[in-house]
């Protein structure tokens, strides 16, 4: 017996409405013990609920009563659009939680049901997680992408291809001692090759973690070269401790912020010397030194030439004459004039949004590119093998992997994991 659930799935009380939904089997039971009778399906009814078999009231809504199975978890669905006071909303909970059968939701419950019934694939599911936390406008397309299916459509197409592909196959296989079918037409290799170059460029775009995380900037450089100062300006907040004194600065302290709709996170870092003053600044540069290696970019403070790779020269502290001069920094700033700094950000924009997906683009997780990578791999080989049954066996691969992305087939532990990042009453 499916139980049926309920929880709170607007905001937190106190509000102006607070939305109860009560998804399953007893549903319509619950609506009409509470309401008096179950609405017209899919039409807001004004109602005095009552505690069942009493005549206390709990309030006045408005209810709503969708059956299933099309409803956004494919089961009875029923909405309780409360009063937001905290009192209204713990007296409905607590006569719901004390009905034969009803038990509190758990988080993700709502959705993970949505995917059991059919309603959205694991890839929408996904999209959705990443929609439900987007902070940045970019974020918020990129997750609407994935979640209305763009991929999950992509994939079924991918799909159908491999499964002509497979058919063809498997006609050379059972019918090969047949002249018609003796072996497969011109065209299957070339076919493979471009299903396979479609999978190789999904694989090079920007991937979902970069926009997710944010992009990484890290401010490195010996004592005193002004890395907190310019931390703190670039996130317009006073995070970092500021002082005159060399080690100052202990530890990585990071902050996430978004710069013209691209998220980032900047890190303030150690004050990188040979010789540190203390075992504590020792562990501090240790940290420092490590989150250059997770870094995206890193604004280098420190003499000209002495960063690492790839890092931009930063003149920091161009507003004081005893600062030292670099022959050709990319950006000459001081965060205490302001000076440069809308340059800088202007600059960080920029290089970040070429390593972001494009706004509205389905970006891929890492779940997903690996997945699809296997896919690829398979589909590479099918072109390499002669052998109709080598090229049946990575066919096969390609579309369990294909399956895999989309949900076909998937573990509880994975699923678990997803559904666990929705809150609860989603």
């Amino acid at each position: 017996m499916i139980d049926t659930i309920f929880a709170l799935s607007s905001g937190t009380p106190p509000a102006a409405i607070a939305v109860v939904r009560v998804s399953g089997p007893q549903a319509g039971t619950v609506l009409a013990e509470l309401a008096g009778s179950v609405p017209a399906p899919r039409r807001a009814s004004y109602r005095t609920l009552r505690v069942p078999r009493e005549t206390a009231v709990l309030d006045q809504a408005l209810v709503l009563w969708f059956p299933g199975p099309a409803t956004a978890t494919g089961e009875d669905l029923a909405e309780l659009h409360l009063h937001g006071g905290r009192a209204v909303v713990a007296a409905v909970e607590s006569v719901l939680a004390s009905l034969p059968g009803l038990r509190r939701a758990e988080p993700g419950e709502f959705t993970r049901r949505a995917f059991a019934n059919g309603r959205i694939d694991l890839s929408e599911a996904e999209g959705l997680a990443d929609l439900l936390s987007a902070e940045t406008e970019l974020q918020r397309r990129t997750a609407m992408a994935m979640a209305g299916g763009a991929f999950s459509r992509q994939v079924e197409q991918w799909r159908e291809q491999l499964l002509t592909a497979s058919a063809l196959v498997e006609a050379v296989l059972d019918f090969g001692d047949e002249g018609d079918v003796a072996e497969l037409p011109p065209a299957f290799g070339s076919g493979m090759d471009a299903l396979a170059d479609a999978l190789a460029s999904w694989l090079a775009r920007p991937r979902a973690e970069a926009l997710r995380e944010g992009f990484r900037v890290v401010l490195a450089g010996p004592p005193n070269a002004g890395k907190s100062t310019l931390f703190n300006a670039l996130i317009d907040d006073e995070a970092a401790i500021t002082a005159p004194l060399a080690g100052t600065t202990r530890d990585v302290l990071t902050r996430p912020v978004a710069l013209g709709g691209v998220p980032f996170v900047f890190a303030d870092t150690a004050g990188l010397r040979d010789i540190p003053g203390d075992a504590i600044e020792e562990i501090g540069i240790a940290r420092a030194r490590s989150e250059l290696d997770r870094a995206d970019l890193v604004l280098w403070l420190g003499c000209e030439g002495e960063g690492p790779e790839g890092s931009w020269e930063i003149a920091a502290q161009c507003d004081r004459p005893e600062s030292a001069v670099k022959a050709a920094p990319r950006h000459r700033v001081s965060a205490v004039t302001g000076e440069g700094l809308q340059a800088l950000r202007e600059d960080l924009v920029g290089i970040a949004s070429h390593a972001m997906p494009r706004p509205g683009d389905a970006a891929l997780n890492r779940r997903q590119h690996g997945l699809l990578a296997e896919a690829e791999a398979a589909l590479r080989a099918v072109c390499r093998e002669s052998d109709p049954l080598l090229q049946a066996e990575a066919l096969r691969l390609a579309r369990v992997a294909f399956d895999r992305l989309i949900g076909r087939a998937t573990t509880e532990d994975m699923l678990d994991a997803l559904f666990g990042r929705f809150c609860i009453g989603k």
